[in-house]
């Protein structure tokens, strides 16, 4: 087997999936084969670490930055079917859900794994826009499956947000398009992304800077940045669980692949503006306002929610920082953040399940009354805190170090919006594992599976990272910039 024949597999297997999904009825077959599908994209995923990079097409690329993506994309995808198996099998019991939705529901996740992995493989820019807006319009379609006011309304805000965000970024991607047609001539070369690369140092600086502009907004829109995050804290709360261990684990990661793809051509003109200080400044307003944010949350979803703006802007602004340990740190707290949220979030379903509520003061002393379940929810709010000795603790570590070694006075927000997080968090999770317990101690019946792994994957990295692996981020970081 090629790279390419791989490739194809992890865009053909999800779209062959969604479409026999969408056609067979009854719940256990579709799960079943919601799981074998995520499976199998997964391991040709992962065959692409052992396969000789092939030469770039028109419109597929295969390079060290869109494997990273793919493969963690296609494992949460495939952790989060696991998930979705016993969820969602208590919905329809329950009667939120009908059978109905949940053929609708397992073939919408499908289309949303092809349109993220498209988003990743596509080498042509125009391609990976249309890409990113499957990915977007499947999650909306699946926010509001449960046809409540709030999840139509959560639905809603998503779309009108998602598309002026999209429209924006349209428009950039127009922008290019115009700044390399002069140098690299008509037709689809001119969006083809190695190609742009190649030849971006010639491209007029002014278009290439308004180019940016729009795309960090549009895009940004997507990754959830502040101020531009109003949709996320609602889909989060109103839409299914799996779908915003999703959304935080995996959509958001698309999104800032495309802003990091369009930073490395501005940062290969010389001419044009850096595109670091406007991540830095959109990264340290999205961490500060979020960590202040978490002190007034009342939802558990909601809550974690507004973790992943922060983690979000931590990640931008170690990319906007740029240099070698900078990008390192970003890429290493993206894939801790997405293992360890995901991970949180399958801990938020059962728990919402077992309880019938997302309120967090009618959810107390979990430790005592579902012991595996709220010991996994500690360990994932200190990990996802950034205490030692998990993931998120080395690469945040990372991140402030590298500021430290550069900009000095930009830790000082950094420190103190990390700071602030860590209170709300352990404030949260003090009475929601350790108080007296309240609401129903039922037993769970659900498989803890998917996050124990995720939470193992992330105490394993911080005590130790394999060296192929470090190599790989290193490599990364360089063509990052």
């Amino acid at each position: 087997m090629t790279a390419f024949d791989a490739i194809r597999a992890v865009l053909i297997i999800p779209a062959l999936a969604a479409g026999l999904l969408a056609a067979l009825p009854g719940y256990r077959v579709t799960s079943r084969i919601n799981v074998v599908a995520s499976l199998l994209t997964l391991l040709a995923a992962g065959s692409l670490f052992f396969l000789a990079r092939p030469e770039p097409g028109s419109y597929l690329f295969i390079d060290d930055l869109n494997i990273v993506f793919i493969v963690l994309n296609c494992f949460v995808g495939f952790t989060t079917s696991v998930f979705s198996m016993t969820y969602i099998a208590h919905e329809l019991e329950t009667g939120k859900l009908t059978p109905v939705y949940l053929r609708f529901y397992h073939a919408m996740f499908q289309i949303m794994m092809f349109g993220m992995n498209l988003a990743f493989v596509s080498n042509n820019i125009g391609l990976m826009w249309v890409a990113v807006e499957l990915a977007t319009l499947s999650t909306v379609l699946m926010v509001g499956i449960y046809r409540t006011p709030a999840a139509l309304e959560a639905a809603w805000k998503y779309f009108i947000l998602g598309s002026v965000g999209i429209a924006l970024a349209l428009f950039g991607t127009i922008l290019v398009y115009m700044a390399a047609q002069p140098v690299v001539g008509e037709g689809t070369d001119a969006m083809v992304w190695t190609v742009l690369i190649q030849k971006v140092s010639a491209f007029d600086p002014a278009l290439l800077n308004v180019a940016f502009v729009f795309l960090l907004l549009g895009y940004g829109t997507k990754v959830g940045l502040a101020p531009l995050h109003a949709w996320l804290p609602d889909a989060h709360a109103e839409g299914p669980t799996p779908i915003s261990a999703v959304l935080s684990g995996l959509l958001l990661n698309v999104a800032l692949y495309a802003l990091l793809r369009f930073k490395m051509l501005l940062a290969a003109n010389p001419a044009a503006i850096s595109p670091g200080p406007l991540m830095v400044i959109l990264g340290l307003v999205s961490l500060i306002f979020a960590a202040f944010m978490l002190y007034r949350r009342r939802d558990i979803k909601r809550l974690f929610a507004y973790s992943s703006i922060e983690h979000m802007g931590i990640i931008v602004f170690a990319f906007g920082m740029g240099g070698p340990l900078a990008n390192f740190a970003g890429l290493l707290h993206m894939v801790m953040h997405s293992l360890t949220k995901s991970g949180i979030f399958y801990a938020v379903g059962h728990i919402a399940q077992i309880k019938g509520t997302q309120r967090i003061a009618d959810i107390r002393g979990l430790t005592s009354t579902h012991p595996w379940l709220g010991w996994g929810l500690v360990l994932g709010v200190v990990g996802i805190a950034g205490l030692p000795p998990l993931g998120i603790f080395m690469s945040e570590f990372l991140v402030v170090s590298s500021t430290f070694a550069r900009q000095p006075l930009l830790a000082i927000p950094l420190v103190f919006g990390l700071l602030v997080a860590f209170g709300a968090l352990l404030l949260r999770l003090t009475g929601v594992a350790f108080g007296e317990p309240t609401g129903s101690t039922a037993p769970a019946r659900a498989s803890y599976v998917p996050m124990y792994a995720h939470f193992l994957l992330v105490l394993g990295a911080g005590f130790y990272l394999p060296p192929p692996l470090v190599s790989w981020f290193q490599n990364v970081a360089g063509l990052l910039g």
